[in-house]
């Protein structure tokens, strides 16, 4: 059979094109992200639609004839963002970044944060859905009152391709809109009523490519579009993840995942709880900027990010002393302080590109560390997935700081090879994930650096905790 799968990413529209179990074609498409103001983090909801043509029509150029086969379409996306449109499937308003902090101040409508994160799986906080749109209907009731739709990325994309508007249980269950048994809850149906979109399975085919759009993306007639997941739910079947495998993922941000059969109890509070792709359930935490925090260095130096990355390598552990807690996006997992950024300690004029960018991997390794430990303490192995994967250092330093072994697939794009899974159910299919994306690599802890750590982990904590109390 042949697929094509969509990963709406945070940075990019990835698209890749599979010959049954093969991946014939890959391209990407930037999304741009802009800050007009401290905490705001927008994009323009047309580049959305406009980065999933761009890429499409790279990978039509790269691989025509299976293009021109294609039976069905998959989705992966990101989370807790979105957009209000009309009903003409128009934006109204900017794309809404999960990153976005402008609803600070209406979290405490949330209610008892024990109680929502019980009943949501979410976090109590401004990158909830709910709180946003609370922020909208304080600021700008009009502009609400004049919107059809609240709709991410994908459930945008999807209805301007077979104009059904639905979302996935696993997106709905991000929001904090949703009850984790997979429905709207009550509070949200009495408050946004039609504007909401029908939660539909993962694997539900949400209907056919119409036929212009066909023609505008050169598809054959009669493509059938599944609906698809999550980033995080379809990067742990890409990856394996199991509950001693949990997924560690490098991308814009950094995530630990692992599989849950169900909604377990007495979870720690740095977890949060969303829907599985393919039934159970996700428990994760997510941190702060990853990937984003080494494009953020190499805006200010100048310098690419694999080449900061080449000359971390080149630092010794500790980075000549500087420690550096890369919360971009505030301190997210495991704190969960909005009120808490970035910052480095220990600074000097001897430190440079290198050292920072060599103390951004670390830091973003013991948050890894701490949200392994209070998540799944008795991992075993650290399936690893994003673009960092692919990184020798992020592999040593993660398995060395985590004192456990990491396996890297052949492919690190996990979401795409998630989203082909789930197509695969949608349609009936049998595949075996160690055929579509064999394990390439297995990373050994080094020895030598899991003593080195061990002092440095020490300071890393009681710098974050200094930083914490000071926010």
């Amino acid at each position: 059979m042949i697929v094509l799968t969509i990963d709406l990413g945070t940075s990019a529209t990835k698209v890749a094109l599979w010959s049954d179990d093969v991946l014939a074609a890959f391209a990407r498409a930037p999304i741009t992200t802009v800050h007009p103001a401290p905490g705001l983090a927008e994009q323009d909801p047309e580049e959305w639609w406009a980065s999933t043509v761009a890429a499409c029509a790279e990978v039509r150029a790269a691989a025509p004839d299976p293009f021109s086969r294609v039976e069905a379409i998959g989705f992966s996306a990101a989370r807790e963002t979105f957009a209000l449109v009309d009903e003409q499937l128009d934006p109204l308003t900017p794309g809404i970044l999960w990153s976005d902090r402008r609803a600070e101040e209406q979290v405490p409508s949330l209610g008892d944060p024990d109680l929502f994160r019980s009943r949501t799986g979410v976090v109590a906080g401004a990158g909830a859905h709910a709180a946003k749109l609370a922020w909208f209907v304080d600021h700008d009731p009009d502009l609400f009152g004049s919107a059809r739709w609240i709709l991410a990325p994908r459930d945008l994309v999807v209805a301007r391709l077979t104009g059904a508007v639905v979302t996935d249980e696993t997106l709905a269950s991000r929001t904090g809109l949703c009850e984790l048994g997979g429905w709207w809850r009550p509070e949200a149906v009495q408050r946004y009523r039609e504007r909401l979109p029908e939660i539909v399975l993962s694997s539900r085919v949400a209907g056919e490519v119409l036929p212009d759009v066909a023609t505008d993306l050169g598809l054959p007639t009669g493509v059938q579009v599944v609906m698809g997941a999550g980033d995080r739910a379809c990067e742990v079947l890409g990856v394996g993840a199991s509950p001693r495998t949990p997924m560690v993922s490098w991308g814009t941000t950094a995530n630990v995942s692992v599989p849950h059969s169900g909604p377990a109890n007495g979870l720690p509070t740095v977890a949060q709880v969303s829907r599985g792709a393919l039934g159970g359930f996700v428990v994760e935490a997510g941190l702060s900027a990853a990937g984003a925090a080494i494009g953020w260095l190499a805006s200010l130096t100048g310098r690419s990010h694999d080449d900061l990355l080449a000359a971390a390598a080149a630092v010794p552990p500790g980075a000549n002393g500087l420690v550096a807690l890369p919360w971009l996006a505030g301190a997210r997992a495991p704190w969960w302080r909005a009120d808490v950024h970035a910052a480095f300690l220990g600074l000097t004029e001897a430190h440079g590109p290198a050292e920072l960018c060599r103390a951004i991997v670390e830091g973003i390794a013991f948050d890894v560390a701490r949200c392994v430990e209070l998540i799944i303490p008795d991992a075993e192995v650290l399936a690893l997935a994003g673009g960092g994967a692919g990184d020798e250092l992020w592999r040593t330093v993660v398995a060395s700081v985590c004192d456990r072994p990491v396996v890297r697939r052949a492919l690190d794009d996990a979401a795409s090879v998630g989203a082909r899974l789930v197509v695969s159910s949608a349609m009936g299919e049998s595949h075996d994930l160690d055929h579509l994306n064999a394990i390439e690599s297995r990373t050994a802890p080094d020895a030598a650096l899991v003593r080195a750590y061990a002092p440095l982990r020490a300071t890393a904590d009681a710098s974050a905790s200094a930083v914490l109390d000071l926010g």
